[in-house]
């Protein structure tokens, strides 16, 4: 029997459809705390809910009450402010808010409904059974009980008289054999006396042998019948209401997140209408009605007249000094503020950060470091759509391998546009590591001694350039920075340092191989162009100055940007 039931065990656990009755049948207290400790789960989730209804019922009412703070008072001034359609869009946003509230007050109401009503009748219920189906169980653990104690009282019943029975026996045997005794009726009369008595015990061990022996059985027919129909039958009941209790409260859940969906369109129709409100704003007509509530009617001033104080040594006020005294200071506070506009017009485009897409504006310092994070920033989002190209492609795989599962051309449209999004944004990474690359090239010309040097002679003159007379960098007058485009006579003039390195020295050997990922022109002396793609030789890392040198045969070598290619180093490669 154990090992019919271990083989079931193991079939329980492959097929998933396992039974508390044989499988649980000793645990009986076990199943008790666990089914008390689910009903304290249904009563904490629905707590939960309770909480959050409540959340929606007070954030309805703020949101109400925030509506109405707002709304416009009868009667008031405010009823004039809304002929302008900045103030009538806010009073739409504040009508569409009110119905927004309404919605969270609906949330509250269908949780109340579907769910806490819902939970709250069904814990009542699920107790109820629960206490029945235990009550059952401990039924039947006190009469299997009681039946075990009636078997060991009539097996201690048995062996009390057997050890009677013995003791009978050995007193006739010794009457029996005592040759001491001299009168032979005394000697009959107590040997027929503990005879007697020792087949009335032996009878007597008899009958509590019987006894035992069919309270023996009892207990074996009670005791099967326990553990292989009542206790799995009972816990077969336990287990279907768990199963049920377990359904129920994803069936909350499932309600749960229904009751928040089935409002969003109505929210989104609100969304909409303040949508609507603040489009409808119209900057001119609310400039126009200025205008109209405002416009007096009468025409300016005219010039003021001359005032001769030699003619008379009192003043005579005329009609237009009085009208000038009272707007004395106006015209040089507007003369000041016209002369004060252009600066803060200008410090405004600089703190907004106003410039071309180059950032040429900037200090050559200042312009890396921005370029810099804008090429961080523009990785981050490849990063991201690439990822995500991954993982539909991935569900695409799935789709092909299991056609029930989805249509795997409903992917395709996403994909397209992930990959138009990858193809934009590698253009534009190629496009800010090009300058970059020329912000990095002039500045490792200035700090490199050797490229300095290289940088100082022209290719055709022998003669150093004096470097005073053509300087590289500017400043505007209003202290932004102005590059020189004179340098790039001298960044397209590079020296031919290159190429007596490459004369002077014995060809280097090959260090790896190394993949170019963006095309590369190699205008300048002593780099070497290559097309996106292409398979190149490396002879020389990067020294930390942003560039690696090359070769594509034994002719053509030179320096190329690092982080154009992706480098495989082989420290076994052989010079090709």
């Amino acid at each position: 029997m154990h090992r019919n039931r271990g083989s079931f065990g193991r079939n329980c656990t492959e097929t998933m459809s396992c039974r508390w009755g044989t499988e649980l049948w000793d645990q009986f207290d076990n199943l008790e705390k666990h089914t008390h400790w689910g009903i304290e789960f249904v009563e904490r989730y629905t707590k939960f809910v309770k909480e959050r209804s409540e959340i929606e019922i007070s954030y309805a009412k703020q949101i109400r009450n925030l509506s109405k703070k707002y709304q416009p008072k009868k009667n008031s001034r405010e009823e004039d402010e809304y002929k302008y359609t900045s103030c009538r869009a806010f009073l739409m946003t504040l009508n569409e808010l009110n119905d927004y509230a309404g919605q969270h007050e609906v949330i509250a109401e269908n949780l109340t409904t579907h769910i806490i009503c819902e939970l709250t009748r069904y814990i009542q219920e699920l107790k109820a059974e629960r206490k029945s189906h235990f009550h059952d169980g401990r039924r039947a653990q006190q009469h299997i009980e009681n039946s075990w104690k009636q078997l060991e009282s009539s097996k201690r019943r048995f062996e009390r008289d057997c050890k009677e029975a013995d003791r009978a026996q050995q007193y006739f045997d010794k009457i029996d054999a005592d040759i001491n005794v001299t009168k032979a009726d005394v000697e009959k009369r107590c040997s027929l006396k503990a005879r007697q008595q020792a087949q009335l015990k032996h009878q007597v061990a008899e009958d509590s042998k019987n006894e035992y022996l069919t309270y023996l059985q009892k207990f074996n027919k009670e005791q099967n019948e326990h553990y292989y129909s009542l206790i799995p039958h009972i816990f077969q009941k336990i287990q279907e209401m768990e199963e049920k209790r377990i359904e129920k409260v994803g069936e909350s859940m499932k309600t749960y997140a229904e009751v928040n969906r089935k409002v969003l369109p109505i929210v989104s129709k609100c969304l909409d209408g303040m949508t609507n409100a603040a489009a409808s704003i119209e900057p001119t007509m609310d400039t126009k009605q200025v205008v109209e509530s405002f416009k007096s009617g009468f025409e300016p001033p005219g010039d003021v007249e001359v005032e001769d104080y030699s003619l008379s040594m009192r003043r005579t006020v005329s009609e237009s000094s009085y009208l000038n005294s009272r707007g004395e200071g106006k015209p040089s506070r507007s003369n000041s503020r016209g002369k004060l506009w252009p600066f803060k017009r200008n410090k405004l485009s600089l703190k907004l950060g106003s410039g071309p897409e180059d950032c040429s504006h900037l200090p050559p310092e200042q312009r890396r470091k921005k370029l810099q994070a804008k090429i961080n920033d523009i990785n981050k989002e490849l990063q991201k759509e690439v990822d995500q190209r991954d993982a539909l492609t991935k569900m695409k795989d799935v789709y092909v391998k299991n056609p029930h599962m989805g249509d795997p051309n409903s992917v395709d449209p996403r994909l397209e546009e992930i990959g138009q999004n990858i193809d934009k944004l590698e253009l534009d990474s190629r496009k800010y590591e090009a300058w970059l690359l020329e912000v990095e090239t002039r500045l490792a010309e200035k700090s490199d001694p050797h490229r300095r040097q290289s940088g100082l002679y022209d290719s055709n003159a022998t003669t150093p350039v004096n470097n005073n007379c053509a300087p590289v960098n500017r400043e505007s007058p209003d202290g932004s920075y102005t590059e020189d485009h004179s340098t790039e006579h001298h960044l397209k003039s590079r020296s031919t340092d290159f190429d007596d390195d490459f004369d002077d020295e014995d060809p280097l050997p090959t260090i790896g191989t190394c993949k170019s990922l963006y095309p590369f022109e190699g205008q300048n002396e002593g780099t070497i162009s290559m097309a996106e793609g292409e398979l190149l030789y490396v002879i020389e890392e990067d020294k930390g100055d942003g560039w690696t040198r090359v070769r594509r045969n034994e002719d053509e070598e030179g320096y190329v940007p690092t982080s154009y290619i992706k480098v495989f180093f082989d420290t076994n490669a052989k010079d090709s």
